[in-house]
């Protein structure tokens, strides 16, 4: 508990709260947009360099084993969204496949957040996890497209694959693992003044934005009824569940076993939407935008990351 509690009054999460409360107070608070994405691509090169450094000295059949399987539960959690959408939360084809596709990819700040918990808390975890958060990226959006193939345009897939795969997230965390791997710790520590030392306040800067995002979200988006909120608190803690465990099997430390959790327990807001709304044009923005940003986003930073931290100390600490 006090594990948790620390995590949840560390400075990321406390400016994350700050802007969620100044955008539903509609005050004029704002992050210029250039400076948003300049810390985005800051954010994500960081996490991507000192993971392929770190994968140096961990790689071995656990990295292949994790990456593999946060790929195929990338791939297969999608469909039990789908079925949960569809059955419970009424959803007509289009928008639960679409809905569906942000739960199966994940959430790279979620990610981020997470392992600054972690590093505040001194908890190690393997540097292959974000190769692992990239393998994880694009096989929902796959399965997504698959879930709505009779409501979707078949014409434009190929383009879409493309376009998923030569995103500019994906290249520049894919791009940054691998001068990481090759630079190996010794290169690192050349540049660790601008992508370490910083690397905590611009976070904090970052979640501010996403916090005022999230509430604009809510705000000028939303379709959701109780039904979708309660997935959008459920499904983190389900998926997440299935993501710990796996970890645990696979014999990563405490640090890893959390960070699978959140990666499986994330949603995206980023990749997916961007994808859904060139292969699935007539899915409802106002149901999947606010339910991946402005329910599950906040949950998992403020609830559910402290959670399967504490719960990785609990079962292998």
């Amino acid at each position: 508990m006090d594990a948790a509690f620390a995590n949840l009054t560390s400075p990321p999460i406390l400016f994350f709260a700050l802007g969620l409360a100044a955008g539903l107070a509609r005050s004029d608070l704002t992050i210029p947009e250039a400076a948003a994405k300049a810390m985005s691509l800051y954010l994500m090169a960081a996490i991507g360099l000192k993971g392929g450094a770190a994968l140096q000295a961990d790689a071995g059949w656990a990295a292949a084993a994790a990456i593999v399987l946060g790929g195929v539960l990338s791939f297969a959690i999608p469909f039990v969204a789908f079925a949960a959408l569809r059955r419970l939360c009424r959803l007509g084809v289009a928008d639960a496949a679409a809905t569906a596709a942000h739960y199966g990819s994940i959430s790279i700040v979620t990610f981020v957040t997470a392992t600054a918990m972690l590093d505040a808390a001194d908890i190690p975890h393997e540097g292959f996890m974000t190769a692992v958060a990239a393998a994880m990226e694009t096989p929902a959006i796959a399965a997504g497209l698959i879930l709505a193939r009779s409501a979707r345009n078949k014409k434009r897939s190929g383009g879409l694959m493309r376009e998923v795969l030569l995103n500019g997230g994906v290249v520049l965390l894919l791009g940054a693992f691998a001068i990481g791997a090759a630079i190996g710790p010794g290169g690192m520590n050349e540049v660790s003044g601008f992508f370490q030392a910083p690397f905590v306040g611009v976070l904090c800067l970052f979640l501010l934005d996403m916090g005022l995002l999230a509430a604009a979200r809510l705000r000028t988006e939303n379709r959701l009824n109780a039904r979708l909120v309660a997935f959008g608190l459920l499904a983190p803690l389900a998926f997440g569940g299935v993501g710990l465990l796996s970890g645990g099997l696979l014999g990563l430390s405490v640090g890893g076993a959390a960070l699978f959790a959140v990666l499986c327990g994330s949603a995206s807001y980023i990749a997916v939407p961007a994808a859904m709304r060139i292969a699935l044009p007539r899915a409802d923005a106002g149901v999947y935008a606010p339910l991946s940003l402005g329910v599950t986003f906040p949950f998992n930073i403020l609830i559910a990351a402290p959670i399967w931290i504490a719960a990785a100390q609990a079962l292998w600490g």
